[in-house]
């Protein structure tokens, strides 16, 4: 009987020892919990950390995370009022704040993600397409800033906007929050992540792109050849200009040479009757030599300096 005793009392003890482990149930700082009896929930939602207990074998414990959770949008191609189709994708930050209510209404994480995509991607595509392109991509109205060295110059304005994305994004916050605020939770921040145009269009956009850098290119290569063309004309006239007053200076220079040569000469032939007739002579040798040669013939007058001389070689 002892022996029976010992194992009836030991299985009472495992008994008893699963019951309040099954009862008892820790809740940390980042959890919040709803205790559910059959699938319905049973009084307040526990969030504050510590040691709880519940009734074992019958009640559930469900817990929530208590931290800010995350949403990524699907991305989507989305029209906007202006008729272009862009590409958006969204990201946005969620948290539960009422856990009872997010049981009642959506039991878990899944059911959230999947309410905050109808949500969020519904009011992203309604706010997108009741406005222009150029109102999703600025925030605010400034002034054309050129940095690229290859763009003309121009005097064109960006067009003013009078939302801007960021607003767009808290128009959608704010009326998304106005749909979840029955869920028990609480959407604490919304933005655009990246937002370009489809790739059909986005093709057309570069290639606009590449034909108009081209259009610039050969403005620039066409001034280029023109300013070339100017350049080399003006070296060309200056180099004549440089060469024309060379010459000019030179035959300048040849002249008073010349004549001062002729004075020297005039005074060192002038000194005598023998000198002056020796110039004469040499003179007439110098004409002789350039001018004559064996087939020349000349008619001179007799009253010529050369005739004298070539009267005496007779």
């Amino acid at each position: 009987m002892s022996k029976q005793k010992l194992i009836i009392s030991a299985i009472v003890l495992v008994v008893l020892l699963i019951a309040i482990t099954s009862s008892m149930y820790i809740v940390n700082e980042k959890q919040q919990v709803v205790i559910t009896q059959f699938g319905r929930p049973i009084g307040e939602a526990v969030t504050t950390p510590g040691i709880n207990f519940k009734t074992p074998f019958v009640q559930d414990v469900n817990v929530f995370d208590k931290r800010y959770l995350e949403w990524n949008g699907d991305p989507n191609q989305i029209p906007t009022k202006d008729k272009k189709f862009i590409f958006i994708d969204t990201y946005a930050r969620w948290q539960i704040i009422d856990p009872l209510q997010f049981y009642k209404r959506l039991t878990n994480e899944r059911g959230a993600q999947s309410r905050l995509d109808d949500i969020l991607d519904g009011e992203t595509r309604d706010y997108i397409a009741n406005h222009e392109l150029v109102e999703a991509v600025r925030n605010s109205n400034r002034k054309a800033r050129v940095t690229d060295t290859l763009t003309e110059p121009s005097s064109d304005t960006l067009i003013d906007i009078k939302v801007g994305r960021q607003k767009i994004e808290k128009m959608i916050l704010k009326t998304a929050n106005e749909r979840v605020s029955d869920l028990g939770i609480v959407i604490l921040d919304f933005k655009i992540k990246r937002l370009n145009y489809v790739d059909e269009v986005r093709e057309n956009v570069f290639k606009r792109m590449n034909s108009e850098r081209f259009r610039i290119a050969d403005k620039f290569r066409s001034e280029g050849q023109g300013q070339a063309s100017r350049i080399n004309g003006g070296k060309v006239r200056d180099l004549k200009t440089i060469q024309s007053t060379a010459f000019e200076e030179a035959e300048k220079i040849k002249g008073k040479a010349d004549a001062s040569a002729a004075a020297i000469y005039a005074k060192a032939y002038n000194q005598s009757a023998q000198s002056k007739n020796l110039y004469s002579f040499l003179k007439s040798m110098e004409t002789f030599e350039k001018t004559f040669d064996r087939n020349t013939s000349v008619i001179l007058s007799t009253d010529s300096e050369l005739f004298k001389y070539l009267k005496s070689n007779k």
